[in-house]
């Protein structure tokens, strides 16, 4: 997960075989909370065995958080992509709230490390449904490994929001474009952000009042299209709202045929500076995030090319 290095802010919905498979769960968790002393006692004891300096704890110790520490139950898990495992988990308690593209610090039960991983999904279904959607890729990490490999239905851990990478436009802001530069698994809270985007371009449809959004577009690399994640719920944005939200994705390292479908979306090789400059306007913002010098470059970019330090915002991960 990524520690923050500058800031500026659809009611999807939930998978068929989610509905099925954990209706019964999750309708039956939604009283369910640990006690007080039991979440104190998690985050503290995590908070103090979490001394390294690469630990996520460390790296974000000055971003600012939510007081709210929240218990929250695994309703389901899916395999995004060979590397990449996505957890859906119910937050019962109604304290808990989040802007699209912030993260959670992730406290697990008998794992002395705590997590940081980003949000996925819309703030409008934790409003609605009550849960939220992380999708972690495989490493090392004590926290990574858990979910990988021992992360079950019913586990229960805790979670707390931070960050100041967010999308959180009020109903009489101006109206903007938005730009989404994604990397690997920092494709996690502009997915977000592009959710949250199409859920007030809904609400206005229907209500005829809100924040009105400009036009998206999503730039969004990774090795393989079998990497690219959360592809089928990009590209049926794309085509809910053809005039409103745009992709292009990028495969660095294809070794296998592209399939029909995902074809006319697709470009073999990197990303360029020069595509995302022919989208810089003053009614546009940047949100960046992905491996630290992908950042680096999109980000510098775009200040050689006068856009606004306030309209570039971008979080790296390692």
């Amino acid at each position: 997960m990524a520690c923050i290095i500058f800031t500026m802010a659809l009611a999807i919905l939930t998978p068929g075989w989610l509905r099925s498979s954990v209706e019964a769960i999750c309708t039956q968790a939604v009283s369910w909370r640990l006690t007080t002393s039991t979440l104190r006692h998690l985050m503290l004891t995590s908070i103090m065995r979490s001394q390294k300096k690469s630990d996520h704890l460390e790296r974000t110790a000055s971003v600012l958080r939510r007081e709210v520490v929240a218990a929250a139950k695994v309703c389901g898990t899916t395999d995004e992509s060979p590397s990449v495992k996505s957890l859906h988990l119910l937050v019962a308690d109604t304290n808990f709230s989040f802007k699209a593209g912030q993260w959670v610090d992730f406290f697990i039960p008998g794992v002395s490390v705590v997590g940081g991983f980003s949000i996925c999904s819309s703030p409008r279904l934790l409003e609605q449904e009550r849960m939220i959607e992380l999708a972690v890729k495989y490493t090392n990490h004590p926290p990574a490994v858990w979910i990988h490999n021992k992360c079950a239905l019913n586990s229960e851990v805790a979670v707390r929001v931070g960050g100041e990478f967010f999308f959180d436009p009020q109903p009489t802001d101006a109206p903007r474009n938005l730009v989404l530069i994604a990397g690997g698994v920092g494709i996690n809270p502009l997915l977000s952000i592009l959710r949250h985007s199409a859920d007030l371009h809904r609400e206005r449809a229907e209500r005829g009042n809100g924040y009105e959004i400009g036009t998206i577009t999503l730039f969004y690399s990774a090795k393989n299209t079998s990497e690219l994640l959360f592809k089928r719920n990009i590209l049926d944005l794309v085509n809910e709202f053809p005039e409103k939200i745009a992709c292009r994705l990028y495969v660095t390292k294809q070794t296998t045929q592209i399939s029909a479908e995902l074809k006319p979306y697709i470009m073999e090789g990197r990303m360029t500076e020069k595509e995302i400059r022919d989208h810089i306007s003053t009614e546009t913002l940047f949100y960046i995030c992905g491996p630290p010098p992908m950042t680096d470059f999109f980000s510098k970019q775009l200040e050689k090319n006068h856009v606004p330090k306030e309209h570039i915002c971008f979080e790296k991960w390692w």
